[in-house]
């Protein structure tokens, strides 16, 4: 223990604040309980939301927040669209809640690779797994591995400036077509990002390569391909609106596809949302039917396909085409919602470039229970399960929040209210006594990550690292008229936090 506060003392310079975890420190008298010590994993808004109504939830607790990369914020900083910046200013809250004494950031810091989650569970009595969804899901098609052929989360990271796609480098240059498969909003944001006027992009945060390769994109015609109708577009209302509002843009709709049957009508009765998209396709339709678009760029909206089969272009290595398959809706048998079953009718769409929208996926870790077929842990209102059974044992002092917990849905404020209920579990479990029996043996939270990441000589990156790193990129953007200029590499990441 006294090796471990020698430990804290070093590294108080780059922990801020951080403060010693003794009673007096705190405000408590020698005779007060120990603190509850709260480890998050995962920077973005569910695990600062949580970190939020867990500091006010409870006056003992301590929390540290710990994130592979050295930035934080997550999604809202590597997922959110750079023309959408008034959705980034959640990171102001964000950022009050890293200077509450009782919480602390440690960036660069990676879950099973520099600390384990079994160390976790010794170190705190509390441990939230926050860390999203950083894989994709798989079409599991034909030539899934043709060149060309892109996720949409790593298409988004790309031109957000995430390290780990910084050199993803997708051809723009050499077709005029692009295809995205998905209709929900990060389907949108990428084929607004490809159509729309780079003047407009470019006093935005997005990077300064991206902003380059758009530039010289050649890329005229976006698709943008659904299983299903325009009733069932997974798209908001907000964001439809903004995409069919782009200037020099013709968006093509088959009036054919607006067509609805009484099945469609019931959904609509049932969804202002699902209603509302409807008629912002229907009037974009209307609108657009005749006019002149020979000097535009175009967005079609093509339902009612699924693909089946990716076609390679001449040289072989690179996709040329997707194959697409006719799609009529049936009620499904169990849940009574309309689903897409092919027709056995198939159609080539040619493009260079496509973009799989197909939903995010969340990765296991050792140790952990882990639901393949959702992408999510088990859990009962955030108490993580033994198994996949809601009847499996709970896993005492370890929780799930986010994407984790409920599967790659909602927008950032989703997750407040996923937060709130499992901070309401933690909460319960502590008043229980659950989470600090008596005959439990101390635990040292923030002293003890501290002395496994000194043994294991990790270069970790406190709040006060990232707000150099803030600092220097809004100093670059001055020069260019923009928010930021992001730093997009691991080495000058660190490098410039640790300066």
């Amino acid at each position: 223990m006294a090796r471990g506060l020698r430990l804290l003392s070093r590294a108080a310079a780059r922990l801020r604040p951080l403060l010693v975890q003794g009673p007096t420190a705190r405000g408590f008298s020698a005779s007060a309980p120990e603190p509850l010590h709260v480890c998050v994993v995962g920077s973005g808004p569910a695990g600062f939301y949580t970190a939020d109504r867990m500091l006010k939830g409870h006056e003992g607790a301590q929390v540290d927040i710990i994130d592979r990369l050295p930035t934080p914020f997550g999604l809202v900083r590597s997922g959110v669209a750079p023309d959408h910046p008034e959705t980034k200013i959640v990171v102001n809250q964000f950022s009050r809640v890293a200077a509450n004494g009782r919480c602390s950031f440690f960036g660069n810091v990676t879950l099973g690779r520099d600390v384990s989650l079994s160390e976790l569970c010794k170190t705190y009595h509390v441990v939230v797994l926050a860390y999203g969804a950083e894989s994709d899901r798989s079409l599991g098609i034909p030539g899934e591995d043709l060149k060309g052929i892109h996720s949409a989360r790593e298409f988004v990271w790309w031109y957000n400036g995430h390290p780990d796609m910084r050199d993803l480098s997708p051809d723009l240059k050499n077709t005029e077509s692009a295809v995205v498969l998905g209709q929900g909003n990060v389907a949108l944001d990428v084929a607004r990002i490809l159509l729309r006027c780079k003047t407009e992009l470019a006093t935005t945060d997005i990077t300064d390569y991206a902003l380059d390769a758009l530039c010289g994109s050649t890329i005229r015609k976006v698709y943008l391909v659904g299983r299903r109708g325009p009733v069932q577009a997974a798209c908001t209302a907000k964001e439809l609106r903004e995409i069919l509002g782009l200037k020099n843009v013709h968006v093509c709709i088959n009036e054919a596809d607006l067509v609805t049957s009484p099945a469609d009508e019931e959904e609509m009765r049932n969804s202002r949302i699902q209603r509302r998209v409807y008629e912002l396709l229907s009037k974009a339709a209307s609108t657009h039917k005749d006019s002149n678009y020979n000097d535009q760029k175009e967005l079609h909206f093509v339902f009612f396909r699924k693909p089946t089969k990716f076609i390679p272009s001449e040289n072989g290595s690179t996709v040329g085409a997707v194959q697409l398959e006719k799609t009529a809706l049936k009620a499904d048998e169990v849940t009574g919602k309309q689903v897409a079953v092919g027709t056995g009718e198939f159609e080539d769409l040619k493009c260079g470039l496509v973009l799989k929208s197909i939903g995010y996926k969340s990765l296991p870790v050792e140790g952990l229970a882990f639901d393949k077929n959702r992408g999510v842990v088990p859990n009962l209102r955030g108490r993580v399960l033994s198994s996949e059974s809601e009847t499996g044992r709970v896993e005492t002092g370890l929780y799930v929040v986010g994407w984790l917990k409920r599967g790659p849905t909602g927008i950032v404020a989703t997750n407040l209210h996923c937060a709130e209920e499992t901070v309401a579990s933690i909460l319960e479990d502590d008043k229980k006594g659950v989470l600090r029996p008596p005959s439990d043996s101390k635990k040292h939270g923030r002293t003890g990550l501290l002395e496994i990441l000194e043994q294991k000589n990790v270069r970790f990156v406190a709040f006060s690292g990232w707000e150099k790193i803030d600092s220097k990129e809004k100093m670059a953007g001055q020069l260019r008229n923009k928010p930021r200029e992001k730093i997009t590499t691991w080495d000058e990441l660190q490098k410039v936090a640790n300066e």
